[in-house]
């Protein structure tokens, strides 16, 4: 892990090496980068790695003088990427060092709790900071409370700085989760899971922001995110005490409201907005990508990854309920085992086959009537 200071020196570019130092290897990539500004000759190329490229300026004729300025993407959009994927990795091993492993000395959790723990911790961190930038950039958009705008006026190939560089920084931090893999040394057997559901965000995000449907990618992923960030939480409470259960009772509210939030808007998008537009013609200079058949491919994509979400929600609610199940069935043996009265007790109670009451005393015989 890089930032840490290990007792050991492995031999140098060995897979030991870079895995403690990787963070240090990085920054001097990012530093090398923010030096080429010093210079021009290469402050020309540095700046694609560091600024948002393609801005578009329009002047608007109505309020006179007044110039408004649009974002597109294009391939110069991967170079600000990779400088972003580098920045994410850094800001990674700064709270794993920094935050998260403080706390799990504390917390002397096992090896599979201090591997699920790093990785709640690391996503509940971005998940609560792209929660709250993208619901800044929603508060100012007339979308939220008018739907057919995700639809009119369509392609929407022009962006806002904040929008463009939201999606940006998306791409790049799910981009940067794939040799955090390696980094971290994440088990064998979590590995499947992590690598499905970072496959799924950069698929939907870059199809999102390549698509020109950066709108609705943009209203569905701040309430998706609100979602995550509370069971990431949740997570994180009930491996410091096993007893605070109650977020995991909210967050499954709230994400069967999301995924009917999610499904309601895709279907309004594509079955009924898109599919009457007037203009659905395939231009890629134009960034129309209005077809049936991108349609259907959009929302297909979107339903299969809803549908597998509920069924990955409805095992872990199954799991929940056996181990509930489970831990209350001993609870219920230990209730009755103290109920009933030992063998010592029943043989202290009994003297040659007499019962003897509690004081101690045999009951007196009856005595047989005389006939």
């Amino acid at each position: 892990m890089g930032l840490r200071k290990k007792s050991k020196n492995p031999a140098v570019f060995s897979h030991e090496f870079v895995i403690q130092n990787h963070a240090d290897i990085v920054s001097c990539i990012a530093m090398v980068i923010l030096l080429g500004l010093m210079f021009e000759v290469t402050a020309k190329f540095a700046i694609m790695f560091i600024t948002v490229q393609y801005n578009v300026t329009y002047i608007n004729i109505d309020e006179g003088t007044e110039s408004i300025s649009f974002y597109e993407y294009g391939f110069k959009d991967l170079a600000t990427i990779f400088f972003y994927m580098l920045i994410a990795i850094i800001l990674h091993a700064v709270i794993q060092e920094y935050i998260l492993d403080k706390i799990n000395r504390r917390l002397h959790l096992s090896k599979t709790k201090h591997s699920k723990f790093n990785e709640s911790g690391q996503l509940a961190f971005f998940y609560l900071f792209s929660f709250i930038w993208g619901g800044s950039i929603l508060t100012g958009e007339k979308f939220t409370t008018d739907p057919t705008l995700l639809w009119e006026r369509y392609p929407h190939s022009h962006m806002f700085f904040q929008v463009k560089f939201f999606y940006i920084c998306q791409i790049a931090y799910w981009l940067h989760a794939l040799p955090e893999l390696y980094f971290q040394k994440v088990r064998k057997e979590d590995i499947a899971r992590q690598l499905y559901y970072i496959c799924l965000y950069i698929f939907h995000v870059t199809g999102a922001y390549i698509l020109n449907l950066h709108r609705l990618g943009l209203i569905l992923l701040v309430p998706h995110y609100l979602v995550e960030l509370l069971f990431h939480a949740s997570r994180l409470f009930y491996f410091s005490d096993e007893n605070k259960q109650k977020g995991f009772t909210l967050w499954a509210l709230l994400f069967v409201m999301a995924r009917l939030l999610t499904l309601t808007l895709s279907v309004l998008t594509f079955g009924f907005g898109l599919a009457r537009a007037e203009n659905q013609d395939f231009s890629v200079a134009n960034g129309n990508f209005n077809t049936l058949t991108v349609r259907i491919s959009c929302l297909a994509a979107i339903c299969l990854t809803q549908a597998w979400m509920m069924w990955k929600f409805i095992n872990f609610q199954l799991k929940k309920w056996r181990e509930h199940t489970q831990n209350q069935i001993p609870r219920k043996k230990v209730a009755n085992t103290k109920n009933k009265p030992s063998k010592k007790e029943c043989k202290a109670n009994t003297s040659n086959g007499t019962v003897k009451t509690e004081s101690g005393t045999s009951p007196r015989a009856r005595k047989a009537k005389a006939s």
